[in-house]
């Protein structure tokens, strides 16, 4: 009869869920110069969620990998000359994409998420067809859509652990750096009271991964600075321990 809804049909018991797997990406920029961390946010122009912030994502295509696909979101999004990208999580809770309710088959949305570090001054975002794109600053990400702000705060959670044990810090510095440039990047993820200077310049040094190129930098009206170099190598015995850098 016209007008009548067509209602989902009843799904058998134990029947296996129908997915389509999509990539959400948490893009955290370091910018040293503010002492702020951002994120990278994009604006919705279709349903659902239509004119709403949330994370660069996309649905994944045939014949596509899931690192394919987040790639493919971050060179549609930003240019970078230092990057880390990193699997994140898997969100597939049921009801989790407004979609699910409208889909006459039971259609899930799962997104596997993923999450890169760039460095802010050597990032260009890329609007070329696209209104809608900016960092935001974590400390004022408004409401995202779908459960994007969950996949944002876990995304966070694991650049602060991964800073604590891992050098991941060095995937976005230059590969020559000062000792203030690590400290800053540090400071601006972690807060300025997760360590005073001196204390981290000491205990870096005597880890001896941090290797001194004798060569020095002026950068204003104080001392010139010493230039240093991350060796992988001296730093292989302390992978994964915990509170290495902290």
């Amino acid at each position: 009869m016209p007008g009548r809804t067509q209602k989902k049909p009843a799904d058998p018991p134990n029947s296996l869920a129908d997915f389509k797997v999509g990539v959400d990406n948490v893009i955290f920029s370091v910018d040293t110069a503010q002492n702020r961390l951002l994120v990278l946010l994009v604006l919705r122009h279709e349903e659902p969620f239509s004119g709403q912030w949330s994370l660069p994502g996309t649905l994944v295509r045939q014949g596509e990998s899931l690192e394919d696909a987040a790639d493919r979101v971050l060179v549609e999004k930003i240019r970078a000359e230092n990057l880390y990208l990193e699997q994140l999580y898997t969100f597939g809770g049921p009801e989790r994409d407004p979609r699910e309710a409208e889909s006459c088959y039971g259609v899930r949305y799962l997104s596997v998420s993923y999450f890169a570090l760039v460095q802010f001054a050597e990032t260009e975002l890329i609007a070329d067809g696209v209104s809608g794109i900016a960092w935001y600053p974590l400390q004022q990400i408004p409401q995202l859509a779908f459960d994007h702000n969950q996949i944002l705060t876990y995304g966070y959670r694991r650049l602060r652990n991964k800073l604590e044990y891992s050098p991941v810090a060095f995937e976005v510095l230059p590969e020559l750096f000062t000792l203030s440039d690590l400290y800053q990047l540090y400071t601006t993820v972690l807060g300025e009271n997760f360590s005073d200077y001196s204390n981290f310049r000491s205990r870096l040094l005597k880890l001896g991964f941090l290797l001194d190129t004798g060569v020095k930098v002026s950068r204003g009206a104080g001392r010139p600075a010493s230039l240093y170099r991350f060796d992988a190598d001296a730093f292989a015995p302390l992978k994964d321990k915990p509170l290495v850098f902290i």
